[in-house]
């Protein structure tokens, strides 16, 4: 996954700054009236009626855990549904999975709000907790494998689900998938602000932007963010 050399990709025209600042003022109007968009699409999030999850239970580290207590004693909850490829190694285990969930590396500011995040894994425990570890996730990673169809609901692995718990009724308030869970991807969010954006095929971008080749979330076959893990090379 290689993009041209800088030197050898289209680049914007030159202009004088206060040109530069005119045209950039004229951007700002359009991100202030994205961001007021944003904050009323949030706003309506909380408004969302919420609907109540029956008694269910994934697979942990102390064995059997009930939904209610994967908050670990706080309000709420921010579920990842990860999926699982069954029997497969490392390198092929689900690399949107990998890039969504290896960006939530600090907990503190969930924490300090009231959130607990943890991932529920489509494979059984004993085969996708040794991926965790590898990963070096710092977040409580469950299996929903044996769980309750009721948890999921019918909803394909690969989406965020979010809870609210009032005493030891779990309701669910909001799910997305899709484009949705790129809520916790900082690097696309970051990538965005660069002239060349995130250098996949599908944007909008002018001839002779640079493109990733192969696959935008893998790296010489692996999920690119494998590579940094301690080990790598001997799996």
């Amino acid at each position: 996954m290689t993009a041209r050399p800088v030197s050898d990709a289209a680049s914007p025209p030159v202009v004088d700054r206060r040109s530069w600042l005119r045209a950039r003022d004229e951007l700002l109007a359009r991100e202030k009236a994205h961001t007021r968009e944003g904050d009323a699409i949030a706003a309506a999030r909380r408004r969302l009626p919420m609907t109540p999850v029956p008694p269910v239970a994934v697979q942990g580290p102390g064995g059997r855990t009930p939904l209610v207590d994967v908050f670990e004693g706080r309000s709420m909850l921010i579920a990842y549904f990860h999926m699982w490829h069954d029997d497969a190694p490392f390198e092929e285990q689900c690399e949107g999975c990998t890039f969504s969930t290896c960006h939530v590396q600090l907990l503190d500011y969930l924490h300090a709000r009231d959130v607990t995040y943890a991932v529920f894994c489509q494979g059984p425990y004993a085969d996708s907790a040794p991926f965790a570890r590898f990963m070096g996730y710092p977040f409580p990673w469950y299996s929903a494998h044996e769980a309750d169809p009721a948890l999921a609901d019918g909803r394909d692995f690969g989406f965020i689900a979010c809870y609210l718990r009032d005493g030891d009724q779990v309701y669910e308030t909001y799910w997305t998938t899709g484009r949705g869970v790129e809520a916790l991807m900082t690097s696309y969010h970051a990538l965005d602000l660069t002239v060349y954006g995130r250098q996949e095929a599908w944007e909008d971008s002018p001839a002779g932007w640079p493109r990733v080749s192969g696959h935008p979330w893998r790296l010489d076959g692996r999920p690119t963010a494998q590579w940094s893990r301690p080990g790598v090379a001997a799996r």
